[in-house]
């Protein structure tokens, strides 16, 4: 993923009501969900609601389709994965993190 790709994702999701629904949009899963559920979910005004979706699309965060009357949104998980395989590429010295073993850094002395 190219750096100014990854400066928009994460700029888009450095906001408190973007970042929730991002989260929420995560846990609804590919099926996604209506601007509507999204809105009453994340009690966010639908005004709003339409500005953080705007941003977090632009960043290729989130996807939307229609789907009769409804704008259905998904979170980006392509998008989501290559994010945090860049943050995570020389974690750990090269050693791949699994489940049973998270990261261990060494702590920094102060001086």
């Amino acid at each position: 993923m190219e750096t100014k790709l990854i400066i928009a994702a994460l700029s888009a999701l450095a906001q408190e009501s973007r970042l929730a629904i991002f989260r929420l949009l995560v846990q609804a899963g590919p099926a996604g969900m209506p601007a509507g559920r999204i809105s009453e979910a994340a009690g966010i005004a639908p005004s709003s609601l339409s500005f953080h979706l705007k941003e977090m699309s632009h960043a290729n965060m989130v996807t939307s389709r229609q789907e009769g009357r409804y704008v259905i949104y998904s979170a980006n998980f392509d998008t989501m994965n290559s994010l945090l395989a860049y943050l995570t590429e020389n974690c750990c010295n090269g050693v791949p993190c699994t489940s049973d073993r998270a990261c261990n850094t060494p702590t920094s002395v102060n001086p």
